[in-house]
């Protein structure tokens, strides 16, 4: 499908600010991402839909390339994988993160190579390292003391693994309770406080299958402010500096992590990813140098900060109903392909695309279709006071953690994903059918 973009409309740039940025006011309040309708996309692959953007992924892999020139930038492939991605990610120069031997098989089959990949877990399961192992994976960042032994005894006498150790710093950064990983008290990584993290990394240097090439620490999710990822890496060169003291190793290899912020809504925090590699090149040079210590090649791992403001997912507008002061404006998606406002209170900012009103703004709840009271997907958003049954709904910064956060709830089925790129369409994801729900289950 190729569409012609029309000359631009007017359309505040603020309104706009965290779509991607191809995207393109129409005539009669419709929009374009891509060079390609949006209404039109709706109409030929129905709705929900999820709509990610080529360019804006790859200019964004271009960003981080560029803003790290001197390290390692990995895609963290649980935001959003599909073959298509692999591809764009692949091309663009830039290293996977994986969590799971699906992700990894995928990613794999699609042709990226396994010797750029990363596998992380906090549990991983056996299917997990018999592909990490067999595929060849980079490196298996090690999660947890049981898996040291695992892991060696699975390498085999002739084989050897590179690993990673993940440190818990103490340092509590993230937009949510849900999403802070870097203190002792959730379920990742080897703790610094109590000893944990230096005892693993004694027994590894203590088995000849296995290579410790560095450290790695998430500190959490949503991160909109650069100083506690300087404290973690002051703390994770300092562990460093202690490891070579006591065991005249120097690790060559620090990642870092991500959770880099993006804006949901126009106004919101983001992180300053030049000010991110400018202040964390100067504090790992500063602080190695205080130790006497050679500076490790650095690792980063965006996620949501490549593939969450490249993506748009489109609603239809199934029923407008006024409940006291209240209008609730349902859909035909919701909590099955976006959980994350009922996990994590996430706000976002849907549009009404498709038609001009000179309606005046109402208050309004977007509702998803589901039996849940906390199936709501944007409370308390700003729509035309004539929104009605039949109307496209388009919200922005849907890229990550939707799909790959997507449930068969209610047996409504996963939306299809669409690629858009230089005016043109296609289909990356199928739509889950009712054909699938049947097929799968397959009891009497």
């Amino acid at each position: 499908m190729t569409i012609t973009v029309l000359p631009d409309m007017p359309a505040g740039a603020d309104e706009l600010s965290v779509w991607p940025a191809s995207t393109t006011p129409l005539p009669h309040g419709a929009l374009a991402v891509g060079g390609v309708s949006l209404g039109e996309i709706a109409e030929r692959f129905d709705t929900p839909a999820y709509v990610v953007d080529e360019g804006e992924v790859r200019g964004r892999c271009r960003t981080y390339r560029d803003a790290f020139p001197d390290a390692d930038v990995l895609y963290a492939a649980k935001a959003f994988l599909s073959r298509a991605m692999v591809r764009w990610v692949f091309e663009e120069g830039l290293g996977l993160d994986v969590c799971s031997a699906g992700e990894l098989e995928l990613a794999v089959t699609a042709g990226f190579p396994a010797e750029r990949i990363v596998l992380h877990g906090n549990a991983k399961a056996p299917r997990d390292l018999e592909a990490a192992l067999r595929l060849g994976v980079g490196r298996i960042v090690i999660d947890g003391p049981s898996e040291i032994a695992r892991i060696a005894a699975a390498v085999g006498p002739a084989g050897r693994q590179k690993v990673m150790v993940r440190v818990v710093p103490g340092v509590s950064a993230g937009g949510h309770d849900k999403i802070r990983t870097g203190t002792d008290d959730q379920k990742f990584g080897l703790s610094l406080t109590d000893g944990g993290a230096q005892h693993a990394i004694a027994r590894i240097l203590g088995q000849p299958r296995l290579e410790l090439t560095g450290l790695h620490c998430h500190i959490g999710s949503q991160i909109s402010d650069v100083k506690p990822y300087l404290v973690a890496l002051r703390r994770m060169v300092g562990l460093m500096a202690r490891v070579r003291d006591a065991h005249g190793v120097v690790l060559p290899e620090l990642d870092m992590g991500g959770g880099h912020a993006v804006a949901y809504r126009p106004g919101d925090p983001a992180l300053d990813l030049t000010a991110l590699a400018r202040r964390m090149r100067a504090e790992l040079v500063a602080g190695c140098a205080a130790a006497h210590l050679a500076v490790p090649r650095l690792a980063v791992e965006p996620g949501r900060a490549v593939v969450g403001p490249a993506g748009v997912v489109l609603y239809r507008v199934l029923a407008v109903k006024r409940t006291g002061a209240t209008v609730f404006v349902a859909v035909d998606g919701g909590m099955s392909d976006n959980p994350r406002p009922a996990l994590y209170g996430v706000r976002y900012a849907p549009r009404l695309i498709g038609r001009a009103t000179t309606a005046p703004p109402c208050t309004a709840t977007v509702v998803g279709r589901h039996c849940e009271a906390g199936d709501v997907l944007a409370a308390d958003v700003e729509l035309p006071g004539d929104v009605h049954p039949g109307d496209l709904l388009a919200v922005p910064v849907a890229g990550a953690y939707q799909l790959s956060m997507a449930s068969g709830y209610n047996l409504v089925g996963r939306p299809a994903v669409i690629g858009v790129h230089g005016g043109t369409a296609r289909l990356l994801v199928r739509r889950e059918t009712l054909d699938d729900f049947r097929t799968r289950d397959v009891g009497a």
